[in-house]
């Protein structure tokens, strides 16, 4: 009987580090969320969770996906999975690019560098935010960091940016990125005005929180986080320091810096003006429409990211994954598409890239793996997706993302059909 029950007994491992721990049983990126949410205080996670107003264009995004189901094939030889593709003129091992994301060092005290570092070692390109809570040097520097442990040669960075009525400050960033060896500029253009972010509303949400009664508590709730927010430097606007009017160290309620700093006025001149301030790639990030698609093949941009801020601007909008294949009928092969919102699984990355996709893009999703594990979940994030993709691959019979089209899908909204 012993012996019998000893062949079926074994004890699990069990890792000193707490963030190993969390990561022993998660399963999936939702997972990760959920330890996001009982880890971070309430205002952080819903800065990072939230979206405009009733949040239907956020559930739309990754509901998209459940529209679309595939159609197998059998008896492929599947023993070699392929998931590289060229990007910007560069190939990547596996088509997924990190959006960016504003004051990520609220979801854990490393931030960007954290990303950039796990980023790198994945050989991912990585896209820093304008708003980001570590600078244009900081970032770079961890990037070439982990691309070191990665054994690659270098780094892909991208810096988004918006269009600001002070140019010169602009100038200076893009000068700033360039001398720190950023390959490509990513160009916002869905946010002229902010969005109405409802559950910032409800907690008077800004940048860094000001101390009151409702944080100190919370944070009482979340020992965790808050031990580690104190051990940072504190939280700043790091590309506008000593740059700005705010100077950057200030705490800055978010709407008013939109209102006074940002460019309603913003047209597709502007393009012009960033192809003048900047030699290297440029991308738009925020397309919506097929019409503006076409208007951003005519401006000359080298690439297109369609997205609607992952909800946070337009409550209504439509969802980048129902986008891409009418846009890429209108555009052909002139540009490049990222479908940027919504990705959670390396299944929604495939059908991604059936209907269209040059590669994904992916923000929330690996800051709930910054959140709940800080960088270690955020490298979970990246070899999980990368993982599924090409087990999806070859339980879909198609040994290369080459390979992937519309033929693979059949939308499972209302009665099934070919795409193809």
């Amino acid at each position: 009987m012993l012996k019998t029950l000893k062949s079926v007994l074994g004890f699990q491992r069990s890792s000193w580090n707490p963030a190993e721990r969390r990561l022993a049983r998660v399963a999936c990126v939702d997972d990760l969320r959920m330890i996001a949410k009982r880890r971070l205080p309430g205002g952080v996670f819903d800065y990072i969770d939230g979206a405009a107003e009733d949040e239907r264009t956020a559930s739309r995004n990754s509901g998209a996906f459940g529209d679309y189901g595939f159609r197998p094939r059998v008896l492929r030889d599947v023993s070699g999975i392929d998931t590289r593709r060229t990007i910007l003129g560069r190939e990547l091992s596996f088509p997924l690019l990190l959006s960016p994301t504003g004051f990520t060092r609220m979801a854990h005290r490393e931030g960007e560098v954290a990303v950039a570092r796990c980023a790198a070692r994945s050989g991912l390109p990585y896209v820093l935010s304008t708003l980001s809570t570590k600078s244009i040097e900081q970032v770079a520097e961890a990037g070439r960091e982990g691309a070191r442990a990665g054994g690659g040669a270098d780094a892909r960075l991208w810096f988004q940016v918006y269009v600001w009525k002070d140019r010169e400050l602009v100038k200076d960033l893009l000068s700033r990125a360039r001398e720190s060896g950023y390959e490509a500029i990513v160009i916002t253009v869905d946010a002229a005005v902010l969005g109405r972010r409802e559950r910032d509303v409800r907690h008077g949400f800004e940048i860094p929180p000001k101390l009151g009664l409702d944080t100190i508590l919370d944070g009482a709730f979340h020992p965790a986080w808050t031990w580690d927010f104190l051990r940072g430097d504190p939280i700043e606007f790091s590309n506008v320091v000593g740059r700005h009017e705010y100077d950057g160290r200030s705490a800055i309620n978010l709407a008013e810096l939109f209102e006074r700093q940002f460019d309603a006025k913003l047209s597709w001149q502007d393009i012009d003006w960033f192809r003048s301030a900047w030699d290297g790639p440029v991308v738009l990030k925020g397309v919506q429409s097929v019409e503006d698609a076409r208007l951003a093949e005519k401006a000359g941009v080298d690439a297109i990211a369609l997205s609607n801020h992952g909800g946070r601007q337009l409550d209504g909008a439509p969802s980048p994954l129902d986008l891409l294949a009418p846009v890429r009928d209108a555009i052909g092969d002139a540009m490049e598409v990222y479908c940027d919102g919504g990705i959670r699984r390396g299944s929604d990355l495939v059908k991604a890239l059936a209907l269209g996709a040059t590669a994904g893009m992916i923000g929330r999703a690996y800051l709930y793996g910054l959140g709940a594990a800080g960088e270690r979940g955020v490298s979970w994030v990246l070899d999980h997706l990368e993982s599924e993709t090409r087990r999806v691959l070859a339980l879909l019979g198609r040994p290369s993302i080459a390979d992937l089209d519309r033929d693979c899908l059949e939308s499972t909204a209302g009665h099934p059909r070919r795409l193809g």
